[in-house]
């Protein structure tokens, strides 16, 4: 009896074992290879003991260096064979190219891939009417093979004719190996073939179709050359990838060449008509990050009230003679300006678009501007005006072209917000710690109220937008984010050979350290209401603490107001702590918009400083020289300096905001 029960028991722990046994097996073996067996990118990634566990570790060949700013290395050894953190070569990113639509029409999007056909059409109907109506005739078997039309929503048209309907390019885009892809493309007028016509193709319609005048006919000739299996490299990357349309005789968009000769030349009262194409892949350079310089030094460039437009521009209210061009002009005085003070970053404050009927086609005119600081390879950010979005593109739209062009550092700001580019910008030290020693805010200040006869083109209300509460709150949340470190600020330098830094003794006076928040500075196009308040007393000097010219226009600025002023700037201080209370921790505001005032005013600490009419495309004043204002943060960041460099490269109003030598703060 007892070895049967013995025996039952056995087999019943048997029954409950096994099962047991081969779940726990099983457990432990998805285990292994869930988590504990990581070869690649995964969740162990976030379990990273130290700089180099479980990452791939690339040797670099002789004089190169590969390392990501962000990756914290900080090489700051100067002029010893080593580089500094900010100027490094970054691993190419990895562009998923197999991922972008091919029937879309996308410009920015960097595509690799080949055109196999190109075609023009006219349509008596707006093609985003229409539809399909107005693409060459097609296939079912054609679009799985060749691609399917994609439309160009450029109308070649749009200045040649008010009857001529409207005049697309259309092009197919293919991934398939064994297509023969576009490799080159030119104009040819009417009769006209290519010197050896082997494997050309001429569009059934002319590029001029419908237009004015006596205009010969002009068709676009393509080449189609190998598949893309049978070509090399090299070969490839200089194929066709996109085409575009530009209106007006300047620089095409980063990337794009020029298709000679345009077509719909320029004549009076009309711009010129250009195709433009791309060949291969041009990804637009990237702005390093922000930083001061090794003396502790970061410049700022503001340039204020552009007024570009598709046109070249009209000179207005200057002695300057010949002056036509004016926007040709300006930017040649902007290049001056910055060969002159060599700034770390350009700020445009808004109105970089006339509006007014002139920029009908933004892209084209954003194009125009942007190339003064592509040539220059210089950071760029961008606030709006109230003209920006006045001609139809929205500023969303606009942000996402800025941020396909070189060396911007622009971003669109939460969708959450009020307006669009609300966003902060960091500015680091140049030692090896990295430390935020500037804050820069950018905000959107508006444009114009809606108003009844909004339906109407080209209509909108007189009255001004303003700073919204949720762009408050946005700000607080900002500066609250912000980390307060020991000021002033003293370069790292256990970490650098000692003869990069100069003395500290040379560079700050010995002060008080405290700990506080960053200086910060400001940018949005009109002013706010308090910017023509009664403005503070020296307390050195007893007099008013307002510096330049301000009384050749009236105050311009919007009506209704949030208070931003006192909810925003000063609630947010440099410091929590009681011997640094009721100090802001935005020193100073940049706006544009009025282009006859130019000064510098403080109000309860606060400096609100234009940036004067820079361009002779923009409204200004015989006998008032056009005007850039220029900030130069030193100390590393304590230190904020401020002045004028007019047309006749006349230095004004040159003037300590912050700092040493500043009018001291006095709380209220």
């Amino acid at each position: 009896m007892v070895s049967t029960n013995c025996f039952k028991c056995m087999r019943g722990m048997r029954s409950i074992c096994l099962p047991l046994t081969t779940t726990i097996g099983f457990t432990l073996m998805l285990c292994y290879i869930m988590v504990l067996y990581h070869p690649g990118r995964g969740p162990g990634l976030a379990q990273k003991i130290g700089w180099q566990a479980w990452e791939a570790i690339n040797i670099p060949k002789t004089g190169e260096v590969h390392s990501s700013p962000a990756a914290g290395t900080g090489h700051d050894e100067h002029k010893t064979g080593g580089v500094d953190w900010w100027n490094v070569t970054d691993v190419p990113e990895v562009i998923d190219y197999s991922s972008f639509p091919l029937d879309v029409w996308s410009p920015l999007l960097p595509h690799d891939t080949g055109l196999s056909a190109i075609e023009v059409t006219r349509c008596v109907v707006d093609p985003v009417i229409a539809g399909d109506y107005c693409a060459p005739r097609s296939t079912m078997e054609q679009d799985a093979i060749l691609g399917k039309w994609v439309r160009v929503p450029r109308d070649l048209n749009i200045e040649g004719s008010y009857y001529g309907g409207f005049v697309n390019i259309y092009y197919r885009r293919t991934r398939r190996q064994d297509i023969n892809v576009i490799t080159d493309i030119i104009l040819l007028e009417e009769n006209k073939v290519p010197d050896d016509p082997k494997g050309w193709h001429s569009t059934s319609v002319s590029v001029r179709t419908g237009s004015r005048g006596s205009l010969t006919p002009m068709y676009i000739w393509y080449k189609t050359g190998k598949t893309g299996y049978d070509m090399n490299p090299e070969e490839k990357s200089n194929i066709i990838t996109e085409l575009d349309v530009l209106y007006g005789e300047d620089a095409p968009w980063y990337g794009f060449e020029k298709l000679e000769p345009p077509a719909i030349p320029e004549s009076r009262n009309i711009e010129a008509t250009w195709i433009t194409y791309r060949r291969g892949v041009k990804l637009p350079p990237r702005a390093p990050p922000l930083h001061f310089s090794h003396n502790g030094k970061f410049k700022i460039l503001q340039v204020a009230d552009l007024h570009y437009s598709v046109s070249r521009g009209v000179c207005r209210d200057t002695s300057l003679t010949p002056c036509t061009s004016s926007d040709n002009l300006t930017t040649t005085l902007i290049s001056h300006m910055i060969e002159a003070e060599n700034p770390d970053l350009i700020v445009f404050t808004g109105d970089q678009l006339n509006g007014q009927m002139t920029t009908w086609d933004a892209k084209s005119v954003i194009a125009k501007f942007a190339r003064i600081v592509e040539e220059k390879k210089i950071p760029w950010a961008v606030v709006f005006g109230n003209h920006d979005a006045e001609d139809g593109m929205s500023k969303e739209t606009q942000m996402g072209l800025y941020k396909g062009l070189p060396y911007n550092v622009v971003e669109p700001g939460p969708k959450d917000v009020h307006g669009a580019g609300n966003y902060v910008l960091k500015v680091f030290s140049a030692d090896a710690s990295k430390t935020q020693i500037l804050t820069l805010y950018f905000l959107d200040s508006g444009d114009y109220l809606p108003s009844t006869w909004d339906w109407l083109p080209f209509s909108h209300s007189n009255e001004y937008d303003w700073i919204r509460q949720s762009q408050i709150d946005w700000f607080l949340q900002e500066s609250a984010s912000i980390q307060q470190i020991e000021r002033p600020f003293y370069p790292d330098t256990g970490k650098d050979l000692s003869n990069v830094w100069p003395r500290q003794s040379d560079q700050i006076t010995p002060v008080a350290q405290k700990l506080a928040k960053p200086n910060a500075m400001m940018f949005f196009h009109i002013p706010l209401p308090q910017t023509f308040s009664k403005v503070d007393i020296s307390p050195l000097t007893g007099k008013p603490l307002d510096v330049g010219i301000s009384d050749q226009e009236g105050a311009s600025h919007a009506q209704h107001d949030d208070g931003f002023f006192e909810k925003g700037i000063l609630y947010a201080q440099e410091s929590n702590h009681v011997a640094s209370k009721s100090i802001p921790e935005v020193k100073v505001i940049g706006n544009g918009h009025q282009h006859l005032t130019e000064n510098c005013r403080r109000i309860k600490g606060v400096w609100l400083c234009f940036g004067g009419g820079g361009s002779y495309s923009g409204y200004g004043k015989v006998g008032f020289d056009r005007r850039f204002r220029v900030y130069e943060i030193s100390d590393f960041g304590e230190t904020i300096r401020t002045w004028k460099r007019t047309e006749k490269d006349e230095i004004l109003d040159e003037m300590c905001l912050a700092g040493r030598n500043a009018a001291p703060f006095s709380r209220r």
